[in-house]
């Protein structure tokens, strides 16, 4: 795997977006762990100091220059750098009981009773990388605090940059730290090999796509660019609550048994499609329903690219190696699910299969800048790139027993998106073989009560569509 300097790189033109996405609260990513027995906070700070050492973009510190200019590019010239401790500088904040009832029990919450889910809430909305006046030191990537519920309950809140912290370094995280937590020696060094402390730095996306892969002649880019733009203005967005409140993330949840799993599953398999074509789908169902005129909506889709990159990537290799691919879609209303999921999966893998999520990668990053510098170019300044976004692949997790041993009884992870990004960013997982997705949105600009709804009718959708499939 090619490397950047041991101690430090500049960030890429992806990363540095990201950071300056992050600012306006877009890009903070959270994985809250929800622990019901007897809990050794010691044992979880050895644990990330572990990976840490395993994993130097888990401690590198994100250091602004002032010549920081525009992102989109290589990254060079951009400002921003990741600098790597030559330690681990992961230090585990812990919240009283009564600390902890203050978080929980304040406002933003309303109607949800789940700490787990105030919990990340709450953290999604904690922004340390907003000013950019930071130390000489820079900003840390990676903060971890623990959240006493009651005597035999605590929640474990890890929260990292975005930056260095895609959606598969999420998940990796947890698996790796499970690992360490239940000292599999033989499994921790094997999941842990390529973590390598002293070979600094693994290089930015942009620096790893395969050459000529992402090479587009200058006036392709301007009329790319011009598209995405006109597109952008035609997109039917969600009904907006409220466009002026401060902004903050939550989340509402959506979850399917086993059976409407399998048979969910089961519809894709028979159609040739993932399952992020199925929720796109239900997406934009629900969303038409009161409609009663044709509409075009935005969907982002997510693709890891480490397997395509040069050299290829694992998933051991943390960092941001997402790329974004973005379609329209037109609902006049009436639409199927399994039809409507071929077809838009169809727009995406097309896509993909033309290298758009390489070749466009500069132009959805110029855009986002200019969205975020320039909020009234989006439906009443909302900036809202799009209806919704999904990932290309769920996260299939079997670990519910590794999970319970160390006193894990359930999790959440998701990324706050109430700067610039979708009405909803869903995040999927078939755990133990029933699917649970972490829905985020933007609020006030969208209210729970409408966020609601909207999932509990995407969650019947999926459920109808599923009783014609059987696994």
């Amino acid at each position: 795997m090619k490397k950047g300097q041991s101690g430090s790189r500049v960030a890429g033109g992806t990363e540095s977006n990201w950071c300056k996405a992050a600012r306006g609260g877009t890009g903070i990513a959270v994985l809250a762990l929800l622990i019901t027995k007897p809990f050794d906070v010691n044992r979880l700070q050895q644990g990330l100091n572990k990976l840490q050492n395993s994993h130097p973009i888990l401690k590198t510190r994100l250091v602004y220059s002032n010549s920081e200019t525009e992102g989109g590019g290589t990254g060079k010239g951009t400002g921003l750098s990741f600098l790597t401790s030559p330690t681990p500088y992961v230090k585990i904040e812990s919240y009283s009981l009564s600390a902890t009832s203050k978080i929980i029990g304040g406002e933003g919450n309303d109607t949800v009773s789940s700490p787990l889910q105030k919990i990340l809430e709450h953290e999604l909305n904690q922004n340390t990388w907003r000013d950019l006046n930071t130390t000489a030191r820079g900003s840390d990537m990676f903060l971890a605090s623990m959240y006493a519920v009651s005597e035999m309950t605590w929640v474990a809140a890890m929260r990292l940059h975005v930056a260095a912290c895609d959606r598969t370094t999420a998940v990796s995280l947890l698996k790796e730290l499970l690992l360490v937590m239940t000292e599999a020696e033989g499994e921790k060094e094997e999941e842990s090999k390529n973590g390598d402390p002293g070979g600094g730095l693994a290089l930015a996306i942009e620096d790893l796509v395969p050459c000529g892969m992402a090479k587009k002649a200058i006036w392709t880019h301007g009329i790319d660019v011009l598209s995405y733009s006109v597109n952008s203005i035609r997109q039917t967005n969600l009904k907006f609550h409220d466009t002026r409140g401060k902004r903050f993330s939550q989340i509402v949840r959506l979850q399917l048994n086993q059976p409407d799993t399998n048979r969910v599953l089961a519809g894709c398999k028979r159609n040739r499609i993932k399952l992020c074509g199925a929720l796109t789908a239900a997406g934009l169902i629900a969303a038409h329903s009161s409609k009663n005129s044709s509409r075009t909506y935005g969907v982002i889709t997510f693709t890891d690219c480490r397997s395509s990159l040069d050299p290829p990537l694992s998933f051991h290799d943390f960092g941001f190696y997402n790329s974004a691919i973005i379609n329209n879609h037109v609902m006049k209303g009436g639409e199927s699910l399994w039809e409507l999921a071929k077809k838009t999966y169809g727009a995406f893998a097309t896509s993909k299969n033309n290298k758009k999520h390489f070749t466009d990668m500069a132009d959805t990053n110029f855009l986002m800048c200019k969205a975020i510098d320039n909020p009234s170019l989006t439906s009443s300044s909302a900036l809202r790139t799009s209806i919704m976004s999904v990932f290309e692949d769920a996260v299939v997790d079997d670990s519910t027993e590794m999970q319970r041993h160390v006193g894990v009884e359930d999790y959440m992870g998701c990324a706050s998106v109430h700067g610039v990004g979708p009405s909803m960013g869903i995040f999927d997982t078939i755990r133990d073989g029933g699917l649970d997705c972490v829905c985020v949105y933007p609020a006030p600009l969208h209210s729970r009560e409408q966020m609601q709804d909207l999932v509990n009718n995407m969650k019947a959708i999926l459920i109808e569509a599923g009783k014609t499939c059987q696994p």
